[in-house]
């Protein structure tokens, strides 16, 4: 390995540090809290939920065009976001209202090296290899998507609260072609999971999608076939699939007791691949937007 300056080594982001920012980063806005806190209530009608979507104009354009999508192959036009809530289901929505959020909450090209869009093209294929992968093993695909959506959040934090240090972990990891979050650790002191799980405990996500962020790079501890395994197995998929077009990508390892664990047969992974790779262009689409 080359030599790396010793001035971007000193940029220790302390513990307490990640805290105090996340409490200056702006809050969710009030319809999107009042929608994240009343999507899985069993009692919530679709008129009702219509209506609350309908408040923010982005969402609303967003869901329409989600729903038209060839992901869920409607036969005719959705027109009306009741609609579009029907076709859709109320945890897709979810998925629409999370993306929409974190979109507007994290300020783009503030740190030097850090590719938003392939950061984003990596995060919506990972998320829709976890919903084809839980779907091959019967699990909940609505969970698994969403875990996988958010499993890196924790660099957005990093990128926007410490725009200089982490264009240095950057530059070290480029320099010494090691994987992103061993350079975080030699360069930051932390890393994205840390972060991730941070502002995952801030925002009051579901106890579920905190697992799989702080597991996803470390999914032996959650158990066989948990979601944090599906999300580790599926970044890994994704990053060897080249979906985030990013030319310096790394192909995470691959745990052996996760990818053992899920017990999905070599036919079905290339099912996988093959469902990942179709599906994947009309989401981002859809979501990127």
């Amino acid at each position: 390995m080359s030599q790396f300056p010793d001035q971007f080594l000193m940029q220790k982001i302390e513990p307490g540090e990640v805290i105090q920012r996340l409490q200056n980063l702006p809050t969710l806005s009030a319809v999107v809290v009042d929608l994240l806190n009343c999507i899985d209530q069993d009692d919530i009608d679709i008129s009702t939920l219509a209506t609350k979507v309908s408040h923010d104009q982005a969402l609303t354009a967003r869901t329409l065009r989600f729903a038209n999508s060839s992901f869920f192959g409607s036969q005719s036009k959705v027109t009306t976001i009741h609609q579009a809530i029907s076709l859709l289901g109320m945890q897709s929505v979810r998925h629409l209202i999370t993306a929409s959020a974190l979109a507007g909450h994290f300020p783009d090209g503030q740190c030097k090296g850090f590719d938003s869009h392939a950061f984003w093209r990596h995060s919506i294929a990972t998320a829709v290899c976890c919903k084809v992968i839980a779907m091959h093993m019967h699990l909940n695909q609505d969970y698994a998507f969403t875990a996988g959506l958010l499993h890196d959040i924790g660099r957005l934090v990093l990128v926007s609260c410490f725009p200089e240090q982490y264009a240095a972990a950057i530059a070290y990891r480029v320099s010494q072609d090691c994987h992103i979050l061993e350079a975080e650790r030699v360069v930051l002191g932390t890393d994205h999971v840390i972060t991730g799980q941070a502002l995952a405990a801030h925002w009051n996500f579901s106890e579920i999608i905190q697992k799989a962020i702080g597991g996803h790079h470390l999914p032996d501890t959650f158990g066989h076939a948990s979601i944090a395994s599906v999300v580790h197995v599926a970044n890994s998929i994704v990053q060897a699939l080249d979906l985030a077009e990013s030319a310096d990508d790394m192909v995470a390892p691959v745990s052996k007791i996760a990818w053992d664990g899920l017990a999905i047969s070599e036919s079905d992974y290339l099912k996988i691949f093959r469902e990942t790779e179709m599906q994947f262009e009309a989401v981002s689409q859809a979501l990127s937007a």
